[in-house]
């Protein structure tokens, strides 16, 4: 998960780039700017940081020096790879119920209908001990038992989607836990009918998000790239 640091960072490198977009004397391109975001959040830029707890009078003037001595790959960087710093990752899992009723596309569809790019999917039947350790922050409630069982009971597709946004209206876009109090239009008010058959399991927050991907998925399974659509989605005027 980005830290909110970089994600702020990310921001005044959009900024940036829309100003001298339309401003053409500015001392920096647009590129340059998205390059100098991109290598500040990849921990490349200690010299600029280093110049300006020195001599914060020079600050900024440092940094367009900075800027000049940048590697000429990195002026090819885009406003869409600075942007990708503010993009949040977030755990969702079609239960067995889910998966045995059919539904895997039509859930799919809506999280790519919305704008959202899948990153990392794969189908396995947990075991009980991995059911438990997924549900762990309910192991006192009188249900777990149950919850784990059905778990482990069949096939479960994980996956982790990307977006901005993605962990708080991903949980919009389930719906409610009990899908009687759902709202229609949700997955769940739309193709639950009972709690104990909800289909779907979404991360409820950023901490969340981060411990269960770790949960179910390796580093490597995890794949970043840039989605043609993207420009569609995040693009600004």
């Amino acid at each position: 998960m980005r830290s909110e640091i970089c994600r702020s960072a990310a921001r005044a490198a959009r900024t940036l780039l829309s100003a001298s977009t339309r401003q053409s004397s500015r001392a920096f391109s647009g590129r340059a700017a998205a390059a100098a975001a991109a290598v500040s959040l990849r921990g490349r830029a200690t010299s600029l940081a280093a110049h300006s707890r020195v001599d914060p009078g020079n600050a900024s003037r440092s940094w367009i020096s900075g800027l000049l001595a940048l590697p000429a790959a990195a002026y090819m960087l885009t406003e869409q790879e600075a942007h990708a710093a503010e993009l949040e990752r977030t755990f969702i899992a079609i239960k067995p119920d889910g998966v045995q009723r059919g539904l895997i596309a039509e859930i799919i569809s809506r999280f790519e209908r919305k704008g959202f790019k899948l990153v990392a999917i794969k189908i396995v039947v947990p075991s009980k001990d991995f059911a438990q350790k997924h549900y762990h922050d309910l192991k006192e409630r009188p249900f777990f038992n149950g919850l784990c069982d059905f778990l482990s009971s069949g096939p479960v597709i994980a996956m982790v989607w990307e977006g901005e946004g993605v962990i708080k209206y991903g949980r919009k876009l389930i719906g409610a836990t009990d899908p009687q109090k759902s709202e229609p239009g949700t997955i769940r008010g739309d193709l639950a009918v009972v709690v104990g058959r909800n289909i779907i399991h979404g991360s409820d927050g950023p901490e969340t998000a981060k411990d269960e991907i770790s949960l179910w998925f390796k580093p490597d399974e995890l794949v970043s790239y840039t989605s043609n659509a993207e420009k569609w989605v995040y693009g600004s005027n």
